[in-house]
């Protein structure tokens, strides 16, 4: 039974425990949030023992892991935010393996150490607890996250208008799994062109969903008309004629909602993301894998891992991660627990949000 260290967003990795066929691995999942400082040594203390193979689960934080490029297991990035933070196609190169929810963005992602039998596309999904509440729909539309005009111009300025036009839509925040079936319709809406969990969450509440035509292989893992409903992002008249239209038509909304919801219970959710990656995990050449790394740890280093660390050390200058990077950067290979000066959760004073790539 191999073992799998699973760090940072837990994502689907306490699945595969689950599995009827976990393919021989058993994960433990350390789950954090806030960015952390992690090298070999801070990993095997952590978990107790040294892991056959380790995931980080993207969480939108500075590179976590010093010393990546000489880890003596394989490693595996598990990549979600590639739509805010352009240095994850570069980061990626320093893993073995790479998971990636964007399927439009794969090709950034295929480079010297990556080629396509070493990138997965692994779409978002819903959980096991998004499931259908039978409520009264006192609400003709509904949204539910954030709605700010400062983080989410964009997304403020078409729910104001939607709000308008419709005075039965609701802007709210919460308990989506509650909140989905007491509308009529649930609306979606992307700001950076993303594939967002609430495609997923609100089709398998039976969320009659509105959601925006954004690529990434949406339209080949629904129907436009049959599952949902889909709207092109600049065109508002036709969003909002659909909408009336939507409104109008009872038995087709219950009729779509309905067939979503099957969809995402069939294929979508966290358990077939979870089997999906345990036989691509399985399938792949591990001893090569860590092999060939080894032969290249210093260019890993130097053309992956040094230029963000210098990156970052820049970026978070006047905070003690400064050094930190600064010193990954100088020392290369095998960064230790004691080099760094700091502990595993030094990386606290680090802002999760609003700091930019390379």
């Amino acid at each position: 039974m191999k073992r799998v260290l699973w760090l940072g967003n837990p994502l689907f990795g306490n699945i595969v425990n689950r599995l009827p066929e976990p393919r021989g691995f058993q994960v433990r999942v350390e789950t954090f949030h806030k960015p952390r400082i992690l090298t070999w040594e801070d990993i095997t203390a952590l978990a107790g023992f040294e892991p056959d193979v380790l995931v980080f689960g993207d969480n939108s934080s500075p590179p976590s892991l010093l010393g990546l490029e000489s880890y003596p297991c394989l490693t595996v990035f598990a990549c979600v935010d590639s739509h805010v933070h352009s240095w994850y196609p570069l980061y990626a190169q320093a893993f073995d393996l790479c998971t990636v929810n964007l399927r439009d963005h794969l090709p950034q992602f295929l480079g010297p150490r990556l080629d396509e039998g070493r990138v997965l596309w692994s779409p978002p999904f819903a959980w096991d607890e998004d499931v259908f509440i039978p409520a009264e729909k006192s609400l003709d539309m509904i949204f539910v996250g954030k709605d700010d005009p400062l983080l989410t111009p964009g997304r403020s300025a078409m729910l104001a208008e939607l709000r308008r036009r419709f005075p039965g839509f609701r802007c709210t925040t919460g308990n989506y799994r509650a909140m989905f079936p007491t509308a009529r319709l649930v609306f979606n809406y992307s700001d950076l062109g993303d594939m967002n969990f609430r495609i997923f969450e609100a089709l398998a509440c039976r969320g009659c969903l509105v959601t925006p035509r954004i690529g990434h292989g949406l339209e080949e893992m629904f129907a436009d008309g049959e599952e949902l409903f889909l709207y092109d992002p600049g065109d508002l008249e036709g969003l909002c004629a659909l909408v009336a239209r939507l409104l109008a038509d009872e038995p087709l909304r219950e009729r779509v909602a309905a067939a979503g919801q099957a969809k995402v219970d069939a294929l979508h959710r966290a358990r077939n993301r979870a089997a999906v990656f345990a036989a691509w995990l399985a399938g792949q050449p591990a001893a090569e894998l860590l092999e060939r790394r080894k032969r290249e740890a210093r260019a890993i280093h130097a053309q992956v891992l040094k230029p963000l660390y210098l990156h970052w050390s820049q970026a978070l200058a006047d905070t003690p991660l400064a050094q930190v990077y600064l010193d990954a950067a100088r020392r290369g290979l095998g960064l230790g627990a004691a080099q760094t000066g700091l502990g595993p959760d030094a990386a606290s004073a680090c802002p999760r949000e609003g700091v930019g790539g390379p």
